[in-house]
């Protein structure tokens, strides 16, 4: 208690000091001011407020599902423990907070519609005032450890619920701390899409439907047979089931719970599903190929896919490893049999928000919907949802449940008729796909140009690596000495940003362990999630020696640490073309023009080093424009404090040869072939034969990426005949398609046709006739149905005939 009680004391203390000087941290983080700092640089320069902690507030856990309930403490500030916490996300959503026996802070994270940094505020007196302020990350289920949600034991089972020889009792389970209490409730919430489409009135809408059980004993499982959902409820057909404490009211929002994944219920459909389930699909599947047939066709705005697996994974600035089919995780591809991985194209179309997935088989080939069940498929609303979120169809996860995948499980899961789901899902090949240009800079640092010029260039300073002023996209490269008896410097960060983005910093961390990133100046951590949705870009982080940062436009920044070193690549796609400025080059496919000065002369003599040098220097950034955090006396003295490129630091230009060396031997074993300038320059200049074999890796792994980016010819799909069947399902240059009739019919046209250079399949048309024999069997039938009519005919006509002479003799006689 007394402990509690001084540290209210001395925060009220800090808090009436800081209020007397004006300098105090509350609703001011993130500023500079007169006396103080409230920015995110201040606790390593040591000059922050006094109150700095107690506002600008750090959170634990910083992260967790979209769809809210978690239970997170704000570390470093005080409260008593009669404060009524109110907690505001994005200034309109409050939550109920509460202070802890041990007077620490918690708040609920929200159910919200949208993921990424979401900005927060705190208040202490039950919402008449917010003077904490904080970010929380939401994040899409889908992409959320395992250990922050509740799991369905078999979820395929949850799923298929009611289907042919799928039934029994279905099981949960959940982490106990997730949701603190003795008792729970085990709840059933909805979700679904309201108002017309692509209209201001189309919304989204979550709702509790009924609970399974209530003061449910808080063990981590529970298991239920389940029933057909009673009250109309079964017409809710996408959902998610909620653990949360038996205290509070049913269906209260915002509480501490643990979600599961948002998953068809199939296992509380109406008593028809489970009679006739492939019925009842079917007319689902029906009713949504009227509904796709009024919507807007969105595939002409979406990127096309690469054509082989290559280079889906190597185009890292467009596409992603789809979390639902990985081939680094043992390619457990549900929705995609066949395939062994599939990506997402990572940007939402534009108008639409819809998105692309390519899925390809163990070969390396795209596999096409119109070839195989397990083909790619593209959403109408991306899986990851797109800013600016909120509403269909940019909902994450949510959006694309609801328009591609339910309709996946009404037309092909829960029955047989994929065709109408590949009427309005077509894959699209690769005919339109075009590669990124890729350049590095790497080692010592060495240099290679989306063109395919490589040099050197040692200077010490904050350099420009790219810069496009048509697509506002600007890169930028810090360098350091190697060591301080070293001649020779490396990169050590590079800031980033386009339009009005974030601002991603990666640079090495000290020690040159591994790789720290900062967004906006302030270090982000991983330790909880490895992607992260920011504004402006995306952020993959999944090893400490690992980032990628893929922006809007296409483009995509690969950081790679490697012994005490960074490794960065840069990936355009053909847009820049003629638009990029910088030590990496304009990228136009002319090596000639790479090396231009910032003052648009071109270097005369790119084998003369000091020239190269002086070129390289001209590229050195304004203080205006600079991208980096100054979050240390080194960096504010060496490069925020003085000149962008140090005039006095003079490199070793050439590589010496001396046989007398000790590293001499070291540096023949290790550098050979293409590229061994470079290894060799940083074992014998950079003095380490570490840094020599990193450089080595690093220019193989460019040339590899160079080969698996080459652009590669289709000649798009070729459908089998009708009546006949075709072997082959690759459609690139060189590969043949052979084609061949069922039985009773011949081929007219080619049996073989091969993917030309011309884009063109080789042949003719083929075609399957029908034989001689069929003709004659055929005829034949015909024949004989048209006799069997006649007699039939002649039958009835006679029978009335008959009848009408009978009647006649009739009349005759009662006159």
């Amino acid at each position: 208690m007394m402990g509690r009680f001084t540290a209210v004391i001395v925060a009220l203390l800090f808090s009436c000091i800081s209020s007397t000087s004006g300098q105090t941290c509350e609703k001011n983080c993130g500023k500079n001011l007169d006396t103080c700092s409230c920015h995110t640089t201040c606790t390593s320069l040591a000059n922050c407020c006094p109150d700095y902690k107690e506002y600008c507030v750090n959170i634990s856990p910083y992260s967790g599902s979209v769809f809210g309930g978690t239970d997170f403490i704000i570390l470093d500030a005080s409260f008593e423990t009669a404060s009524e916490i109110v907690c505001r996300f994005n200034d309109n959503i409050n939550t109920v907070g509460y202070v802890d026996d041990g007077g620490t802070g918690h708040c609920i994270s929200p159910l919200l519609y949208e993921t990424g940094w979401i900005p927060f505020e705190i208040s202490s007196d039950n919402g008449t005032t917010f003077t904490r302020a904080g970010a929380w990350l939401s994040v899409h289920t889908g992409k959320l450890d395992s250990k922050f949600k509740a799991i369905l034991d078999n979820s395929t089972k949850w799923q298929y619920y009611g289907t042919p020889n799928v039934g029994g009792a279905l099981e949960m389970t959940w982490n106990t701390s997730l949701v603190r209490a003795e008792k729970v409730n085990i709840e059933l919430w909805g979700y679904r899409e309201t108002g017309e489409p692509y209209t201001e009135y189309w919304l989204g809408e979550w709702q509790y439907l009924y609970s399974l059980a209530k003061d449910h004993p808080n063990n981590g499982s529970f298991s239920f047979l389940p029933k057909p959902a009673e009250n109309g409820f079964s017409s809710w057909e996408l959902g998610s089931v909620r653990v949360s404490s038996s205290s509070h009211p049913d269906g209260m929002w915002n509480v501490q719970a643990a979600w599961t994944e948002d998953h068809a219920l199939a296992w509380h459909l109406e008593e028809n599903f489970r009679k006739d389930s492939a019925g009842w699909a079917l007319e689902k599947c029906l009713a949504w190929d009227k509904l796709e047939n009024q919507l807007p066709n969105f595939l002409s705005e979406i990127i096309d896919c690469p054509c082989t697996l290559a280079q889906a994974r190597a185009d890292t600035g467009r596409f992603h490893t789809d979390y639902g089919c990985d081939i680094e995780k043992g390619s457990v591809c549900t929705y995609h049999p066949g395939s062994v991985h599939c990506v997402r194209a990572i940007q939402a179309s534009p108008k639409y928000g819809a998105g692309q997935q390519c899925c390809y088989d163990s070969t390396g080939a795209q596999v096409l919907t119109a070839d195989s069940i397990g083909g790619s498929t593209p959403d109408r609303a991306h899986d990851w949802g797109s800013p600016p979120y909120k509403k269909p169809p940019r909902i994450p996860g949510l959006s694309h449940w609801i328009y591609d995948v339910l309709s996946f499980y009404y037309c092909c899961l829960w029955s047989d008729n994929c065709h109408y789901y590949f009427k309005h899902r077509p894959s699209s090949d690769c005919r339109r796909y075009k590669s990124p240009e890729s350049a590095v800079v790497f080692g010592d640092p060495h240099f290679i140009t989306f063109d395919g010029t490589s040099y050197s260039f040692n200077g010490k300073g904050e350099y420009t690596l790219v810069e496009s002023l048509e697509k506002k996209l600007t890169i930028q490269g810090r360098t350091e000495p190697v060591t301080e008896t070293t001649n020779a410097t490396k990169l050590s960060s590079v800031a980033m940003r386009e339009a009005s983005s974030d601002i991603i910093e990666v640079r090495l961390v000290s020690g040159n362990s591994g790789l720290e990133v900062l967004l906006n100046q302030k270090t982000l951590s991983f330790t909880e999630q490895t992607w992260m949705d920011l504004n402006g870009a995306f952020l993959f982080s999944p090893t400490s020696t690992n980032v990628t940062v893929m922006f809007p436009s296409g483009a995509g920044v690969e950081v790679r640490q490697r012994e005490g070193t960074m490794t960065t690549t840069v990936l355009l796609p053909e847009d820049f073309k003629d638009a990029t400025l910088g030590l990496l080059g304009n990228m136009n496919g002319d090596a000639k023009d790479d090396l231009v000065f910032s003052n648009a002369s071109i270097v005369q003599n790119s084998s003369n080093p000091e020239e190269l040098f002086s070129f390289g220097a001209s590229w050195a950034i304004a203080n205006v424009s600079a991208l980096f955090t100054y979050d240390s006396e080194y960096l504010l003295e060496t490069y925020y404090d003085a000149p962008r490129h140090d005039t006095s630091f003079i490199p070793v230009f050439l590589v010496p040869e001396s046989p007398d060396d000790p590293l001499a031997n070291q540096a023949a074993t290790i550098c050979s072939g293409e590229g061994s300038q470079f290894c060799r320059y940083d074992i014998l200049v950079g003095r380490s034969p570490g840094i020599g074999n990193a450089t080595r890796i690093s220019f193989q792994s460019h040339v590899s990426l160079v080969e698996d980016l080459k652009p590669v010819l289709s000649c798009g799909w070729l459908s089998p005949p009708d009546n006949g069947k075709k072997e082959g399902t690759t459609y690139l240059q060189g590969a043949k398609v052979r084609l061949s009739c069922n039985e009773g019919y011949n081929l007219k046209g080619s049996a073989e046709r091969l993917c030309q250079a011309d884009g063109q399949w080789s042949g003719e048309e083929t075609r399957c006739v029908a034989s001689s024999n069929t003709a004659g069997i055929v005829a034949g039938s015909v024949i004989g149905a048209l006799t069997l009519i006649v007699i039939i005919t002649v039958i009835v006509l006679h029978s009335r005939k008959r009848k009408r002479k009978d009647e006649h003799s009739s009349e005759t006689e009662s006159h």
